[in-house]
């Protein structure tokens, strides 16, 4: 069992910058992919890359590719979303998630944490 819990959502305006963190706590956790996914309203979960115990993240979709970085620490195996030029359509709820597995489909992630709000403004 893994729990997760995400941090760092907020309102912020187009070309603004935030970064969500994700706290998982269980056992071997350096094991898992540690991944996000977003959902905006009336709309499909997007899958927004994954990270492993080391390297880098990979999997970004086109769009977010080049705003988006994903990075872990293994001090404490928080993961972090760093998200820059942020524009209106990626208001959505941000969802940290993990697995054994390295996984593009949203929906096959084992573990999932409530939700972070992030909405930007134009």
């Amino acid at each position: 069992q893994v729990n997760l819990v995400e941090s760092g959502g907020g309102v912020v305006q187009a070309g603004g910058s935030l970064r969500l963190s994700c706290v998982p706590s269980g056992r071997a956790l350096s094991t898992y992919f540690m991944a996000w996914i977003r959902q905006a309203p009336g709309k499909e979960r997007e899958f927004l890359g994954a990270i492993g115990w080391s390297g880098p993240g990979i999997g970004y979709p086109d769009s977010v590719l080049g705003r988006f970085t994903l990075s872990r620490d293994k001090d404490t195996n928080t993961v972090y979303l760093q998200m820059n030029a942020l524009k209106p359509e990626d208001t959505a709820v941000y969802y940290c998630v993990a697995d054994l597995r390295f996984l593009r489909t949203s929906d096959d992630y084992e573990f999932w944490g409530h939700g972070t709000q992030v909405t930007v403004s134009s």
